[in-house]
């Protein structure tokens, strides 16, 4: 995998530097970081506690494709709608949440009378996610007006795919701490998916959506801080490690998802 990744690494900078010298275009790059919202199958739907209680950190790092400006020149290019308004990220960047069950099915009132709440409440686990892909970010604002003028904001939304490698831990501390059915909720022993239960602590890969809505703002000459809020739906439902059976338990309607408050840090490379 490392190999596999060094060459794609590679062929991509071997296209920028094709397209630079027929097209022209400038260089950013930036790290970004800020804290997670994992949405699973860890607690209840639109569950305050589960919300607040099943987060993590992100960290990553960007580049961007800004064609409003041409590095080999230190000019503009020529001007058009799409040069003045979109710009290309690629990113590298990674996650990682601790899950529990939190809402209604875990209450302490529950917990003192039911062995299955028990053993739900017992069952946590975390998810370390990292993604590799692009986004294409729409400006509404002139992007050469804010280029020239520090103190400036420049909102945007974007659209865009990665692909995500995750690795989901789950773990119990009911009974003996094994999985093992006497210490698993029901709802997540029986099969589902393809696999033996509605539980995996096994590796997998998947495409994921991303969308985001932020502003930069203009700091120095060629750097700027960003903001931005991420949606990422994922292609699959067992980035978490939980799976109940679908067909069975009709109320599992959707895959993973998570939402991430980023704040970063651009610098232009001339």
């Amino acid at each position: 995998m490392p190999r596999i990744l060094s060459l794609i690494v590679l062929f991509s900078l071997g296209l920028l530097n094709s397209a630079q010298a027929q097209f022209g275009f400038s260089h950013e790059i930036g790290v970004i970081a800020g804290p997670v919202a994992f949405q699973s199958d860890y607690g209840v739907r639109h569950d305050f506690d589960t919300n607040a209680g099943n987060t993590g950190i992100g960290i990553g790092l960007v580049h961007y494709l800004n064609f409003s400006y041409r590095a080999d020149c230190n000019c503009y290019t020529p001007e058009n709608y799409f040069n003045d308004h979109f710009k290309l990220r690629t990113e590298l960047s990674y996650t990682k949440t601790k899950l529990n069950h939190f809402g209604e099915w875990v209450t302490p009132e529950k917990l003192a009378t039911s062995i299955p709440a028990q053993q739900l409440k017992a069952m946590h686990g975390s998810t370390a996610v990292t993604n590799i892909g692009m986004q294409l970010e729409w400006y509404p604002l002139s992007i050469r007006n804010f280029t020239a003028s520090t103190g400036s904001f420049a909102p945007f939304v974007s659209l865009g795919a990665q692909y995500s490698f995750f690795k989901p831990e789950v773990e119990t501390s009911f009974g003996d701490g094994r999985l093992t059915q006497p210490n698993i909720f029901p709802k997540y022993w029986e099969p589902s998916d393809g696999q033996a239960h509605g539980f995996s602590n096994e590796r997998g890969s998947t495409l994921s959506v991303v969308s985001s809505v932020g502003t930069r703002y203009k700091l120095t000459p060629l750097s700027d801080l960003m903001i931005d809020l991420r949606f990422q739906y994922f292609n699959s439902n067992w980035v978490d490690g939980l799976n109940p059976n679908p067909d069975v338990y009709t109320e599992n309607k959707a895959n993973d998802w998570l939402v991430w408050l980023n704040f970063g840090y651009i610098y232009y490379l001339n």
